[in-house]
């Protein structure tokens, strides 16, 4: 394997010229502001975030604030941006930050990794943006660089190769001390993957490393790293209901935990007959309209969506506190699923 040993001092003076320094969550070293954009980042690009980030900030500007809000106005600000665990893990750790931290993040990794939702990478990298911590992170990003620099082969979400890569990772720190070098360092690997070594055209010319690349050496960049060991995608059927009454609809909470879990959807069921069964049980008529089908393709599945219309029968009530009827024209109150608010909206004209 390729041995680089200015690997960070190069990598340093490049993101000291050449990375990202305007992010909304740069130049502070406020914990819960890098926890929060750590989270949102996990699998979900820079530019899906920033608005995300910028309102979430808003609502809550501290973990105390988010701490004791309820977990349906968190998730009612996070719809849309996917993986919903994330959302219900970010107000448990809030949660345990202010009640049993007195509101401050823990500074060492290994504390850090023991809160909800934060893994051995995300500690890692809080810990040096926050407190200036010499440790390794490995994300996405950073497994791809390492790939390609130092001709690590295999998918490296196999155990196996990313012990390799977690070893060669925490061999590549700086030994400086300096809270700055090390948050450099760290930017600097985060930087270089989402802006140069990209998976689909990397940059090679303008990278630091262009010359000592394996993989831009020997031509490999489109093996370099491995890709996840193809499977078939299996694909699940469900059948929605749009039960409205005037310019409201019902919306049942979902469990809380599964697909969506902890949001407002629509009420479901696993054909015709049986969703007409679940309109007739919430006060529906017999009769439902067909609307147009769509598919939600999630990481490990896809599902096919068969939407159907259905009207009150009078004025209904909620049930319970799992449903609501949610008015159309304030549907941002709730924490409803990407494609549910989708279908939803394109509803939204033509229901009177």
């Amino acid at each position: 394997m390729l041995q680089l040993t200015d690997f960070s001092t190069r990598l340093i003076a490049w993101q000291r010229v050449h990375g990202r320094h305007d992010l909304p969550w740069q130049n502070t070293r406020d914990a819960y502001r890098i926890w929060l954009s750590e989270i949102m980042l996990q699998q979900t690009q820079v530019s899906t975030v920033i608005p995300y980030y910028a309102r979430f900030l808003d609502r809550f500007p501290d973990v105390n604030a988010l701490a004791f809000a309820p977990l349906d106005d968190v998730m009612a600000l996070w719809a849309g941006l996917g993986y919903y665990s994330r959302a219900r893990n970010l107000h448990r750790c809030a949660c345990v930050v202010s009640m049993e931290h007195g509101g401050e993040f823990p500074r060492s990794v290994d504390e850090l990794a023991e809160l909800p939702g934060i893994g051995r990478s995300t500690a890692a990298a809080i810990a040096s943006f926050a407190f200036g911590a010499r440790a390794t992170i490995l994300d996405g990003n950073v497994k791809r660089v390492l790939a390609r620099v130092f001709g690590v082969d295999g998918f490296p979400g196999e155990k196996r190769v990313e012990n390799t890569m977690w070893t060669l990772a925490e061999s590549l720190l700086p030994d400086a001390a300096h809270k700055d070098e090390v948050t450099a360092y760290t930017q600097g690997l985060m930087d270089l993957g989402a802006t140069l070594c990209v998976r689909g055209k990397p940059d090679c010319a303008r990278c630091p490393f262009a010359a000592d690349c394996v993989a831009n050496v020997t031509g490999r960049q489109k093996e370099l790293p491995a890709s996840r060991p193809k499977k078939t995608v299996p694909t699940r059927k469900t059948w929605m209901l749009v039960l409205q009454d005037g310019n409201s609809v019902l919306l049942e909470k979902r469990p809380p935990t599964g697909i969506w879990g902890g949001l407002w959807s629509l009420p479901e069921a696993a054909d015709e007959d049986a969703l007409a069964a679940v309109a007739h049980s919430l006060g529906g008529t017999a009769e439902l309209q067909r609307l147009s089908p769509f598919t939600h393709t999630f990481t490990h599945f896809k599902l096919d969506i068969e939407p159907r219309l259905g009207r009150a029968n009078g004025v209904p009530d909620a049930a319970d506190n799992q449903t609501v009827w949610a008015p159309l024209a304030n549907i941002d109150a709730y924490g409803v699923p990407a494609p549910v608010r989708k279908l939803l909206d394109a509803l939204q004209g033509s229901l009177i």
